[in-house]
């Protein structure tokens, strides 16, 4: 993709630099808590003040930004296929699913239920088949796992069912190691799955200002071993953060610095994205919401805080609060991911699928947002001006009145400049009646039902595939527990 000016951006170079300024003064003067020991300590050696029996650290302006310098510019997240490389920090933008939803949404009944190791299966198989989803966030919790079981098999599903790079929260310290022994055994050795990482992690900070024990655990954990780590923080405007979208910023600048300052003096240069997850607050009843246009905003102007520090981006956009496939579920999803697309994100992730309040993932959805974001990145490409393309030659020969439909021309730019959907309808009403008149929601089903009728492609070496499954105790394919069966033809619902 031709790299292009970054076409909204909702900061000015002043506000970037006051919003700087800003963060600075918070760690300078109220700091941040650290409640993890070991994290404490090494914070504690680099810090301008520390009250240690709150377990608070303050920071001077030098100090946080030569931590923040040690992270790389760059990070490569690598599929198992090159062609599925995604190279954070490059100027492209990237799109991914994203959760981790606790529910699917069923098609045909219109009603959600609990998500299973099955359903990630065939939430996996459906998004290795879009060309718009370049990464794929493990997005559902199966919920008939045990909590300790839930790490490994979820990597487990995604390698197996995707050459797509796999990307997923993490829930136990133990299950932490066991993927990243596993994904060395898969890359045929330690060495190799660090020159060539087609798995990363997501830990998460707490809002505001505040570094847990658990997660502050996982992250220093994750960034020993080397493996890109996401580190978001998730702040709520009203609710853990200042309701103004400035103050809201601020926040989630300080907390995503945080944690990536852990990962650096942990491990300098360890590959780390800085993340943002920020959103709004439902004053009305204090719930998250998941899509309004102000998340999008705060989301796209992190791009460009990022771009000022020089770090990778992880970006929220994508997400709708319906509770169905109706128009705002299309809507909200498209606003969003617009906006933070333009504002030049690294890498979009909730971008296709999710709905509800982030707690439901749908199949139909997954192809639904693939639509969009074929838009999206149509529109982040822009409009390429040159003599070939301003085509002054052709309007001379075809002249007043004439047309260019058999221009040689025409073709040419149709293929290399113009989106063509493989979903929207655009057939006369006649055509559209003859066919079914089916919906974009129905025309989604059908191609999940398609995807789901053939037989998963054997994507891990066999031989591989048994001695990770016999070291780790997993059941051959996956795929034991419950879920949608596609020969019935109830093979929708997902979860991120």
């Amino acid at each position: 993709m031709r790299r292009v000016e970054h076409q909204y951006k909702p900061l000015s170079e002043d506000d970037i630099a006051r919003i700087d300024a800003a963060t600075m003064e918070v760690f300078a003067e109220t700091g941040f808590e650290v409640r993890e020991p070991e994290a404490f300590e090494l914070f504690k050696a680099v810090a301008q003040s520390v009250d240690t029996d709150r377990r608070i650290v303050r920071l001077n302006a030098d100090t946080v930004r030569e931590l923040v310098a040690r992270a790389p510019s760059t990070v490569t997240l690598c599929g198992r296929e090159e062609r599925y490389d995604c190279v954070l920090g490059s100027g492209e933008v990237y799109f991914g699913t994203g959760g981790t939803a606790l529910d699917m949404l069923d098609y045909q009944q219109g009603t959600t239920r609990r998500a299973t190791l099955k359903d990630l299966e065939h939430v996996t198989r459906v998004a290795h088949e879009l060309e718009n989803i370049d990464l794929f966030l493990l997005p559902t919790y199966p919920s008939d796992l045990e909590p300790e079981q839930v790490d490994l098999n979820r990597f487990y599903t995604g390698l197996s069912h995707t050459t797509k790079h796999i990307m997923g929260g993490v829930y136990t310290a133990k299950g932490i190691d066991d993927v990243i022994r596993m994904a060395e055994m898969i890359a045929g050795s330690p060495q190799a799955l660090r020159e060539r990482p087609f798995i990363s992690m997501i830990t998460c900070g707490i809002s505001p200002l505040r570094l847990d024990s658990k997660y502050g655990a996982y992250m220093m954990q994750v960034a020993g071993e080397g493996i890109p780590l996401a580190v978001p923080a998730e702040p709520l405007c009203g609710a853990t953060a200042p309701m103004s979208l400035a103050g809201a910023l601020v926040i989630q600048n300080c907390d995503a610095l945080i944690n990536v300052m852990l990962t650096q003096l942990v491990n300098p240069g360890c590959p780390v994205i800085y993340g943002c997850v920020a959103s709004t607050t439902d004053l009305h009843n204090l719930s998250y919401l998941g899509a309004p246009v102000e998340g999008a905003m705060i989301n796209a102007a992190t791009a460009q805080l990022t771009q000022y520090y020089g770090i990778p981006y992880y970006a929220t956009a994508g997400i709708s609060d319906a509770k169905t496939l109706d128009a705002q579920s299309g809507y909200e999803s498209a606003v969003s991911s617009l906006l933070v697309a333009l504002a030049g994100s690294d890498f979009i992730h909730d971008a296709a699928g999710l709905m509800e309040f982030a707690l439901t993932v749908s199949l139909e959805k997954l192809v639904i947002d693939n639509e969009i974001l074929g838009m999206v990145r149509r529109a982040v490409r822009g409009i390429e001006v040159n003599e070939r393309t301003l085509a002054v030659d052709d309007i001379q020969k075809v002249g007043p009145g004439g047309n260019f439909l058999t221009s040689r021309k025409t073709r040419a730019f149709m293929r290399a400049e113009h989106f063509h959907p493989q979903l929207s309808d655009r057939s006369q009403r006649p055509e559209w009646e003859a066919n079914g008149r089916l919906s974009a929601a129905s025309r989604a089903h059908e191609r999940v039902l398609d995807i789901l009728a053939r037989r998963p492609a054997a994507l891990l070496d066999d031989a591989v595939r048994a001695r990770v499954e016999s070291r780790f105790g997993l059941a051959s394919g996956t795929t034991t527990a419950g879920g949608p069966n596609p020969a019935g033809r109830n093979a929708a619902g997902g979860a991120p």
